[in-house]
């Protein structure tokens, strides 16, 4: 039955998206809330060598001078009106209350000055933000996206630069979630139907390539 189903797999979702000319690096909630073991969004070791991975690909984009643009989910109070129905259902959002230690950057994710700090309230990094316009202005043909949680926010912002136009590449050792199964499901299918899931050695070549003005 497996063999089976790769095989239909192959024969259906196939395809590659490659990469664009002009990629922008989004960095998608490393927040510390998870990586924090009394806070309910705590994800353990897939999510420290998620964030381990993020910075050394965040590192090559500044040296290759690609656009880097970080995440944040961040709420005013804890009403949690600005989350809607998000904030409804999923209870430990209340990490993200402006304030709390939970909602700051993790540690090692000092914003630069050069870098774009996009606010959200929504899993998907382009719902009810400006970072689908501003990238359309900047000439960005290609969004690779890291971060967490693998299953939730960036599926999520997969499948929206996806629907906005944007080739959308996916780095799976730089993107974590709190359970395996999860995580590989949903890289699984991102590959499948919205993007290209790629390792952190194939996006340090590519972007060392743009570097020295490959192809």
């Amino acid at each position: 039955m497996t063999d089976d189903l790769t095989d239909n797999y192959a024969r259906a979702y196939g395809g590659s998206a490659g990469f664009g000319a002009r990629p922008a690096l989004v960095l998608v909630d490393f927040a510390q809330g998870y990586f924090d073991p009394d806070c309910p969004l705590y994800g353990g070791e897939g999510c420290r060598t998620a964030l381990a991975s993020a910075l050394r690909i965040r590192a090559a984009a500044h040296a290759a001078r690609l656009p880097v643009i970080l995440t944040e989910v961040s709420y005013p109070d804890d009403t949690g009106l600005t989350g809607g129905r998000f904030w409804q259902k999923a209870k430990p959002l209340s990490a993200f209350i402006k304030g709390r230690s939970t909602a700051a950057f993790a540690d090692g994710l000092v914003p630069q000055d050069n870098e774009v700090i996009v606010t959200k309230h929504y899993p998907s990094a382009f719902f009810g933000t400006s970072l689908a316009p501003m990238l359309t202005a900047m000439g960005i043909d290609n969004v690779i996206l890291a971060g967490l949680t693998t299953s939730g926010c960036i599926r999520a912002s997969c499948v929206d630069a996806m629907s906005h136009g944007f080739i959308t590449t996916v780095v799976s050792d730089a993107c974590g979630d709190r359970h395996p199964g999860p995580h590989d499901a949903n890289l699984f299918d991102m590959n499948a139907k919205y993007a290209d899931v790629v390792s952190e050695e194939t996006i340090l070549a590519h972007i060392a390539s743009l570097r020295s003005g490959g192809n």
